[in-house]
C-alpha cells in the first residue's frame, strides 16, 4: 500500500489504515502530517450536522405576518417569507431534474396561506434572510459567488440558480425566492401587490404558514455522496447560525472544529465544503474522527451516507473487479494537485476497517484514483 500511496499521489501523501474494533494500525506513512482535505472536508461538516442538529430534523421556511385577518379575509399588515437555512428550498421543476426530487416545494406554502382564510394582503410580501449573513461564498472565492457554489443565503432557492435551470446563479436568492412566492400567491387569487423586499420578521409576529425539508440524513446524503459543495455550506452555516451563535461560515467552522475535538480528532477548517486549499487535517485525524462517530449515536446514519464504492455518485464506476467495489462507504476529495479517499470498509471476515489516504502531490487524477482504488482493495481484503 504505501508504494501504491507514493505511485498515486507523490511524496507529498499520507495514508493510515486501522482495524476500527481493536484500533490496530495495520499500515501507515506520512499519517500525522496535515495535508488539504478538499472534499475530504465534508466528512468532519456532516458528521457535526448529523450529531448536532439530528438526523430527522427538518429544517422549516415559514410565512409570518404581523397583521390580522378580518371576516372579508383581508389580512391587514404583510407577510414575511422566513428563511431557515434550507438548501433545499425551490420549485420541483428544479429539484426533480437536478437533485433527485430531494427539494422542500416553495408552493406548497399557497394552500395553507388560503387555508388560513387570507383572500387580499394590505401590505407586501418580504423575504427574511437573515438567518445567516450575506456573504454569497467562502474564503476560495473571497466570500463572493463562485462557479462551484451557489450564492448562500439565508433564504435560498432552487440552489441559488436564477431559474428552473442550472444555467446561471441568481444574483439575489432571497429575493427571487419571495418573488415567486408573491407571484404564485397571485395566480392563485390573493390579492397581494407585486413589488416585494427584503425585511426582517418583526418581533411577534405569528405563523401563518411552514413548509419543511426532508429529513437531516438526506440532505446529508447527497452531501456526500455527489459532493455537494452547496449543500456543504449552507450546513456549516446553519451549525453556525443553531450551534455558533451567528450564521456565519466563520462560526459554523468553529463548531465543527469543537465537535472534531470531542471524537477525539482535529481539524483546521475554514470552509464546510473544501474547496479553500487551507482546510487541512493529517490522515491520523481523518481516520480518528470516523471512529469517532463509528462509535457515537449517529454512526449507522453517517456511514449509510457515504458513497457506497462503485455504485454512487463520486466513487460511480471504481473499483470494478476489485474487493472494495460494493463493500466501501467512501468520501472523494479533489483540488488541483490533490486527490484524497477516506471511508470504511466491510470485509468479508467480519472485520471493519478505516482508512485514509491523502494525496498532496498528484500529477495526474486519473492515476491517482488507479492506486487509490488498490489501497480500498487491499483494505478491504484484510
Amino acid at each position: 500500500m504505501k508504494s501504491w500511496l507514493t505511485a498515486g499521489g507523490g511524496s507529498q501523501s499520507g495514508l493510515i489504515v486501522i482495524e476500527a474494533e481493536s484500533g490496530e494500525v495495520v499500515c501507515a506513512q506520512n499519517p500525522e502530517t496535515p495535508r488539504p482535505l478538499a472534499s475530504n472536508t465534508k466528512l468532519f461538516t456532516t458528521a457535526a450536522a448529523l450529531a448536532l442538529l439530528g438526523p430527522e430534523t427538518r429544517i422549516a421556511t415559514k410565512v409570518m405576518t404581523d397583521g390580522t385577518v378580518d371576516a372579508n379575509g383581508v389580512l391587514h399588515g404583510s407577510l414575511y417569507l422566513q428563511g431557515g437555512g434550507d438548501p433545499t428550498l425551490g420549485t420541483p421543476a428544479f429539484y426533480n431534474s437536478y437533485l433527485a426530487g430531494l427539494g422542500t416545494n416553495i408552493f406548497a406554502l399557497v394552500p395553507q396561506l388560503k387555508r388560513a382564510g387570507i383572500k387580499a394582503v394590505t401590505g407586501r410580501l418580504y423575504g427574511d434572510d437573515t438567518i445567516f449573513d450575506r456573504k454569497r461564498g467562502v474564503l476560495d472565492s473571497n466570500y463572493a459567488t463562485s462557479q462551484y457554489i451557489g450564492p448562500l443565503s439565508g433564504l435560498d432557492f432552487n440552489s441559488g440558480f436564477a431559474g428552473n435551470s442550472s444555467s446561471h446563479f441568481s444574483s439575489d436568492p432571497a429575493k427571487l425566492a419571495t418573488q415567486v412566492l408573491d407571484n404564485s400567491m397571485r395566480h392563485s387569487g390573493i390579492k397581494i401587490g407585486p413589488t416585494i423586499a427584503l425585511g426582517k420578521t418583526p418581533k411577534g409576529a405569528k405563523s401563518v404558514a411552514v413548509i419543511r425539508s426532508q429529513p437531516l440524513t438526506k440532505i446529508v446524503n447527497t452531501t456526500d455522496v455527489y459532493s455537494d459543495n452547496f449543500f456543504a455550506e449552507m450546513l456549516e452555516k446553519l451549525l453556525g447560525a443553531r450551534i455558533g451563535g451567528a450564521g456565519t461560515t466563520a462560526a459554523g467552522t468553529q463548531v465543527v472544529e469543537d465537535y472534531a475535538a470531542e471524537m477525539g480528532s482535529e481539524i483546521h477548517q475554514v470552509d464546510g465544503s473544501g474547496l479553500t486549499r487551507s482546510n487541512e487535517a493529517s490522515p491520523q485525524e481523518v481516520a480518528d474522527l470516523l471512529i469517532g462517530v463509528r462509535r457515537s449515536e449517529i454512526g449507522e446514519d453517517f456511514i449509510e451516507d457515504l458513497a457506497l464504492s462503485g455504485h454512487e455518485g463520486t466513487t460511480a464506476g471504481r473499483m470494478k473487479g476489485a474487493a472494495a467495489y460494493g463493500r466501501c462507504r467512501l468520501k472523494t476529495g479533489t483540488l488541483t494537485g490533490v486527490s484524497n479517499l477516506s471511508g470504511y470498509c466491510f470485509n468479508k471476515s467480519g472485520k471493519v476497517m478505516v482508512f485514509s489516504t491523502l494525496m498532496g502531490s498528484v500529477g495526474s487524477t486519473e492515476i491517482a484514483h488507479v492506486y487509490q482504488d488498490r489501497i480500498a482493495g487491499a483494505v478491504a481484503n484484510y
